[in-house]
């Protein structure tokens, strides 16, 4: 444990930042602490280290699926190279293959815990799923042909490759050494085709003769090749493309799919002609003509049942007259038909059934249906077929996520809430059924701390997610657009819109767990207050506050003339409700002619209609910017809310309102540059336009059912919240201000260098602090950061108890700028002489609908720090984080005592102040990958991490800080990493994983009956190690394929898993794979013993019947 001396440092004595000897603090300053005044810190570098844990949200650009039947696992690839894997809700995994190439083609090794993955690049992998992080044991890189299609026979080590030539190579699994075994092309079609065949697009083995495997090629022609013979037994020919091939199980029938959107059914031991030829979307021509093509049946999957009808599943094969008609999916089951459309494109689709084995009746009972952006699974048992209810989190882009933030070690009792009004959100109609999907086990982590994920979206809405425990599930979705009145045509539309498209999407938000006040801009510059409630409210009319902010610098104390604010100074009573002002006036009445430009105009209209409030987050007031002579308002960079205080503050490139919401008043609108200079509090007063003309500051009627006081603040958390997530790239430099597209302006006659060198508000802190110099006692106070790197302290002045709080107006005053940092303001913290955070102070939750009583209860101010009275002395340290750099200053004496450089070449993209291992920090995160944390207050640098530079946006939009080591981006669009900085979740992250492989007993194989083991009509084995071993085969040519071992290989792999419980576990598995594998030989002698007793005596009883008769009596 180091101890920091705050004299020391002011005296230039330590070097514990890079740059604090540069600090000109001198020892004699009236605000220096005294000799026994010191700060111990604790977080040292050993705290930290680096390392993903888990991956969320749906598989970006899937592109290949398969399913363990006996495991219950899914795994979906996708085209740059990622591998996810999905069990029951709560089992997840993510691993990426490094060339990045697209996965073409998944097999499971069924109950084996092992996965090959086949790459567009021409590798093949093997995948060890026995370890919580699983990991390639082999990998194939084949050199001279292309892979095209894969197959992997049940319960068989050796790997069909099909390729690009027509060629058949056989890989052993176990070793990934190819076998001297080849089918070649020329060999399998007639010698007297005089065309290529194409690809090979299928391969399969017979389910009743291993020894036969069918291969289909891309032009139409369908192969039975005899293994042990090495020669084709049939040839099938049709005049169209294949596209799939699916058995019978009895192993008679065969039915491929055709790029015309025919279904041919074939015969195995008849070659010369289809047994039958459907179109299942064709229309029939009634003179008995062929039908009209479709499009391509993609892919068919044939499946029977023990007592009924056949399942036939197929994918495409519309008629080509269906143009727009979405992507379907077909079950044919008997002589029904359904034709189920799908919200995307179909990527795959597997049929699940009860058996994994191809030889019996497979029962099927669920389709798994992958589709481009979502994942769905059809319940085949039930009427209607309706879909299981997904239970993974693969709706985070649902609608495009705009922002996003993390808040770790919440109020216990936040998540129960959101869950109960989140609950009656859920859709109806799902089927009654267990997800199918069962496979694996929850981590025994210990990390029991609740974290919840805020996302916000384009369309407006916000949704709330359960992230405790390394999982995620959605708690409760909230509809901003509801308050607006809907578009109803394009010219409409045109007249006020500042974005061409999603005018409601969310760019900032601010949210306090401890009061659940929850305050969210969106890009039409409008702001919306929430309150919680459990109860249902109608609102007759929605509260909305205009706000007319404007960069006028030549003449900011004077009325604007368009009668922005009254010169006098309005008196508590004409400012005490809103029903004081005047009459509320339509957007309409602001001039929006042709012939003069737009003003005082919003830019959406609220609606007008009562508003039915469902028990969650109801509207509490709009607030909403309007055009200025015929500039549209500029988009809100800042924003924060707090609810001791009752106050909303925000900001803009040209400057910073803020709102009383109790009061529903504009209580100042200033501009930036007006708050570098100290101001008397009272000649502030006219900015408050309560009662001044309606587009500035009056309101819609208010709604008495919805007026009661609650409160927000800013958890320890939350300081991150008072900015916009992405305000550093958008609002300062040139390369960011250009690549990003979520900031879509329209006409503007602002330039956009003119924009960018305007000074915007870029961060905000309420806390009770020491406004001045001179200050003794603490006050309520509001720290101001913006992109120039300017730090101002405003200071606020509320009226004395709760009853006053609602008549007498809230005094502001700016008291001039604190400090200068390089780069934009991001992140601002204060702590107290002991080095701990001081958070905002925040009332807690109370329902603004329940009764005066539990209002009252619940509407008990937190208290602040107690004020110091000792002259002289520093209490607070006030942390300071821009894109170049952190200070540190003490309070009341404002001496800057501790400096550090983050960075010189790039920019910090996203700063907060954490806490972790019962101490704080600040995590950065720069634009050249770097994240680095420092510990408070002496900004020592703890972790310096390259690791990942800024490829995208969306991650500089995205990435956020939380307590206790957690972070968070968007890797995708449609998926959100998580991170830890912590050592301590590093260390346990292989107990909180969950596992993917669970012994579990492979069924049983279907009785072949007596009488098919004697006369052999029951599936037939076939030697294949014979068939394909080194010793028969040959060695394969070693140009073919190049054999790269995985990290360790098996005994490498199975050494990763750390830890006595991963030991204990394997020894487990063992053993059960032991026993298991005893057991079903010693079951198979006692079936060999049975069944040779039963045919001796079978025979002794033939031989007596027979052995005294004459051979004509026979």
């Amino acid at each position: 444990m180091k101890k920091f001396n705050i004299r020391k440092v002011l005296d230039g004595l330590t070097a514990a930042s890079s740059s604090s000897s540069s600090s000109s603090a001198a020892t004699s300053q009236p605000g220096a602490p005294r000799e026994n005044d010191v700060v111990q810190e604790t977080l040292q570098s050993e705290h930290f280290q680096l390392c993903k844990t888990v991956r969320h949200g749906f598989p970006y650009q899937p592109s290949s699926m398969a399913f363990d039947p006996v495991q219950k696992i899914l795994a979906i690839g996708t085209q740059t190279g990622a591998l996810r894997l999905f069990g029951r809700a709560g089992v997840e995994c993510y691993c990426q293959h490094e060339s990045g190439a697209a996965v073409i083609q998944l097999q499971f090794l069924i109950n084996e815990g092992a996965l090959v993955s086949a790459l567009a690049d021409d590798s093949i992998h093997l995948w060890n799923l026995r370890q919580k992080i699983p990991a390639i044991l082999h990998s194939l890189k084949f050199n001279r042909e292309r892979i095209t299609y894969c197959h992997l026979p049940f319960q068989s080590k050796w790997l069909y490759i099909g390729t690009e030539r027509g060629n058949i190579h056989i890989v052993n699994v176990e070793c990934f050494t190819l076998s001297g075994y080849v089918i070649m092309w020329n060999k399998a079609i007639e010698l007297s085709t005089k065309t290529h065949p194409g690809p090979v697009v299928h391969i399969s083995d017979n389910p009743m003769d291993e020894g036969k495997l069918l291969i289909g090629f891309e032009c139409g022609v369908v192969v039975l090749w005899d293994l042990k013979s090495k020669k084709a037994d049939y040839r099938y020919n049709y005049d169209e493309a294949i596209h799939s091939v699916a058995w019978h199980h009895e192993g008679k029938q065969f039915v491929c799919s055709h790029s015309d959107g025919t279904l041919t059914t074939w015969n195995v031991r008849a070659p010369a002609k289809a047994a039958q030829i459907i179109t299942p979307h064709g229309k029939q021509p009634k003179d008995g003509k062929k039908p009209e093509p479709c499009k391509p049946i993609l892919k068919v999957e044939y499946k029977t049942t023990r007592a009924g009808d056949p399942f036939m599943v197929l994918s495409g094969g519309l008629s080509y007259d269906t143009v727009g008609r979405r992507a379907c999916l077909t079950v044919m089951h008997g002589k029904s038909t359904a034709v189920l459309e799908m919200d995307y494109p179909i990527v795959d689709f597997l049929t699940l059934c009860e058996t994994p084995y191809p030889n019996d009746f497979q029962e099927p009972y669920a389709v798994v249906v992958l589709l481009e952006k979502d994942l769905v699974v059809i319940d085949l048992g039930q009427i209607g077929y309706p879909i299981f209810e997904n239970p993974y989190p693969l709706t985070v882009h649902e609608s495009p996520v705009t922002c996003c933030e993390y808040f770790a070690d919440c109020p216990d009792e936040i998540i129960p809430a959101l869950y109960s009004v989140g609950s009656r959100q859920k859709r109806q109609g799902f089927s009654k059924k267990e997800w199918p999907i069962s496979g694996g086990n929850w981590g025994q982590g210990t990390q029991s701390y609740p974290e919840i994920i805020i996302t916000g979206h384009a369309d407006g809405s916000i949704k709330f997610w359960d992230a405790s425990a390394l999982m995620l599930q959605v708690l409760y979705k909230l509809k901003t657009a509801k308050v607006f009145e809907r578009a109803r045509g394009k010219e409409e539309k045109a007249n006020t819109d500042i974005v061409d498209e999603d005018p409601f999407a969310i760019q900032t938000l601010s949210w306090c767990p401890e009061s659940r006040m929850l305050c969210v801009a969106g890009v039409s510059a409008h702001v919306i207050i929430y309150r919680f409630s459990k109860q249902e409210v109608t609102t007759e009319v929605v509260q909305l506050l205009e706000v007319r902010m404007q960069c006028d610098l030549s003449d900011v104390d004077s009325p604007d003339p368009g009668g922005d604010q009254t010169p006098t100074l309005p008196t508590p009573g004409a400012s005490s409700s809103p029903q004081e002002s005047e009459p509320p006036t339509q957007p309409s009445t602001g001039s929006n002619s042709s012939d003069g430009p737009r003003d005082n105009i919003p830019c959406l209209q609220v609606r007008s209609s009562p508003l039915k409030q469902s028990p969650g987050y109801q509207v509490e007031l709009v607030i909403q910017l309007v055009w200025v002579s015929g500039e549209p308002p500029q988009q809100i960079t800042s924003l924060a809310v707090n609810s001791s205080y009752g106050l909303v503050v925000f900001g803009n490139s040209n400057g910073l309102a803020v709102v009383d919401y109790l009061q529903k008043t504009l209580l100042l609108n200033m501009g930036t540059s007006e708050l570098h200079s100290p101001s008397d509090p009272y000649q502030r007063q006219p900015r408050s336009p309560r009662k001044a003309r309606q587009p500035s500051g009056a309101l819609c009627d208010s709604n008495d059912g919805s007026n009661a006081s609650e409160d927000r603040c800013k958890s320890p958390t939350s300081a991150k919240m008072s900015r916009k997530i992405s305000s550093s790239s958008e609002q300062k430099t040139d390369q960011d201000a250009k690549d990003n597209s979520f900031t879509r302006s329209r006409s503007s006659s602002v330039t956009s260098i003119d924009r960018e060198s305007r000074e915007a508000i870029s961060s905000f802190y309420f806390c009770e602090s020491y406004p001045r110099k001179s200050d003794s006692a603490l006050s309520p106070c509001l720290l101001v950061g913006t992109t120039h790197g300017s730090v101002m302290m405003v200071a606020l002045s509320l009226p004395p108890g709760a009853d006053q709080r609602l008549q007498q107006p809230v005094g502001i005053a700016s008291c001039g700028t604190l400090i200068r940092l390089k780069g934009g303001i991001l992140t601002m913290a204060l702590l107290d002489a002991t080095g701990t955070l001081l958070p905002p102070p925040y009332e807690s939750w109370y329902d603004p609908n329940a009764s005066d009583e539990e209002k009252e209860k619940g509407r008990r101010r937190r208290p602040g720090s107690p004020p110091s009275s000792q002259e002289g002395t520093d209490t607070q340290f006030a942390i300071l984080c821009s894109e170049k750099q952190a200070k540190v200053v003490a309070l009341p004496s404002q001496t800057r005592i501790y400096k550090h450089s983050i960075t010189e070449t790039s920019f910090v993209l996203r700063a907060d102040v954490v806490q972790m291992a019962g101490a704080n920090c600040i995590a950065c995160f720069c634009a050249n990958g770097h994240i680095m944390t420092l510990s408070l207050p002496s900004l020592r640098p703890l972790l310096d991490v390259n690791y990942l530079p800024l490829t995208d946006m969306r991650i500089a939009r995205t990435f956020c800080f939380s307590n206790l080591g957690q972070a968070l981006y968007l890797t995708s669009p449609t998926e959100i990493q998580r991170i830890t900085y912590s050592q301590e979740t590093c260390d346990n992250l292989q107990e909180m994983l969950s596992e993917l492989f669970t012994p579990v007993e492979t069924p049983e194989a279907p009785n072949r009956g007596f009488f098919k083991g004697l006369f052999g009509g029951g599936a037939q084995s076939l030697d294949r190690e014979d068939l394909f071993g080194e010793t028969s085969a040959g060695k394969a040519s070693r140009s073919l394929a190049q054999h790269i071992p995985g990290p360790g290989g098996m005994e490498g792999m199975k050494g990763a898993a750390s830890g006595v419980v991963g030991d204990l576990a394997r020894a487990r598995i063992a053993l059960d794979e032991r026993g298991q594998k005893l057991g079903e030989l010693e079951e198979r002698t006692a079936a060999m013993m049975s069944s040779a007793e039963s045919f001796s005596k079978h025979a002794h009883d033939m031989m007596l019947k027979y052995k005294d008769k004459k051979w004509y009596q026979l």
